[in-house]
């Protein structure tokens, strides 16, 4: 009986599929690519690309913020003396760095303040050095122009160039005239006693000769424009013409008046002030 052989083994066809594989990848590596066309290449990610997981790339080659604009510093303007007008202000001497401004309630008021600025650093403009002082004008009040008797003290910008009194001045530089003349008796308007009123003065130029004794009798503008305008020491009621400030007040302003800031005096009521 003839003896059956079994049916030849087939090699699975994934083991033909896993063979091929191999011997193609053999033939590659071998002798690269035979066929002399280049092998497709990966295009290169841009240098400031982001992977598309989202992650951004290596510090390298990531892309440079735009640095954020530097704002412009403020400008600072020199600081100006308060509540006096471009009139007012034009008048102060372009060379004067200390200001004695009085301010007057009222054009008609008897009652003012007063404050001194000094401009030592130009670029910080005008300071005030002292506190605001209460002080006196003239029984009347104001007026734009001044004559004799009228009771009433000048508005302007005028010069202080001396001072002067009955008793030896604080400490100062400002030219000062120690001299048994500065005195004044009897009342005042409200019949308070003058006696003590000068003591310490200072001279406004107000149609008198700058520098010179504040006792000086000349009057540039004629008798009948008034004159003898000082700052003195209050008596507790409306002056004749002058500003009055309280003792102690008139010993500061002699010791921080300095010639050589050409001090002046601004003075008026508000209103005019503002001009």
């Amino acid at each position: 009986m003839p003896v059956s052989r079994p049916p030849a083994l087939r090699h699975p066809p994934y083991a033909v599929h896993v063979g091929a594989c191999a011997a193609a990848l053999l033939l590659l590596t071998a002798c690269g690519n035979t066929s002399g066309t280049a092998a497709p290449k990966t295009p290169a990610a841009p240098a400031n690309a982001t992977a598309s997981t989202g992650v951004a790339g290596p510090p390298a080659v990531r892309a440079r913020k735009r640095a954020a604009p530097v704002p412009h510093a403020p400008v600072v303007r020199p600081r100006e003396i308060p509540a006096l007008g471009p009139k007012t202000r034009a008048a102060i001497p372009a060379g004067s760095r200390q200001v004695f401004v009085v301010t007057g309630d009222d054009y008609d008021s008897s009652l003012s303040t007063a404050v001194l600025y000094t401009r030592d650093n130009p670029s910080l403009g005008w300071l005030p050095v002292t506190t605001r002082w209460p002080a006196h004008n003239a029984l009347n009040g104001w007026t734009d122009e001044h004559w004799q008797g009228d009771l009433r003290t000048p508005v302007g910008v005028y010069g202080l160039t001396y001072g002067g009194g009955l008793y030896a001045p604080p400490r100062t530089t400002f030219p000062y005239d120690q001299n048994p003349a500065f005195v004044v008796s009897g009342e005042g308007f409200d019949g308070e006693p003058l006696e003590g009123s000068f003591d310490y003065v200072v001279a406004v130029d107000y149609n008198r000769t700058p520098g010179v004794t504040p006792l000086d009798p000349g009057r540039p503008l004629g008798q009948e424009r008034g004159g003898g305008i000082w700052i003195h020491v209050d008596h507790g009621g409306p002056t004749q013409g002058c500003v009055s400030l309280p003792l102690d007040r008139m010993r500061e302003l002699l010791s921080d008046l300095d010639p050589a800031k050409k001090p002046v005096v601004v003075m008026g009521d508000e209103e005019a002030l503002e001009r």
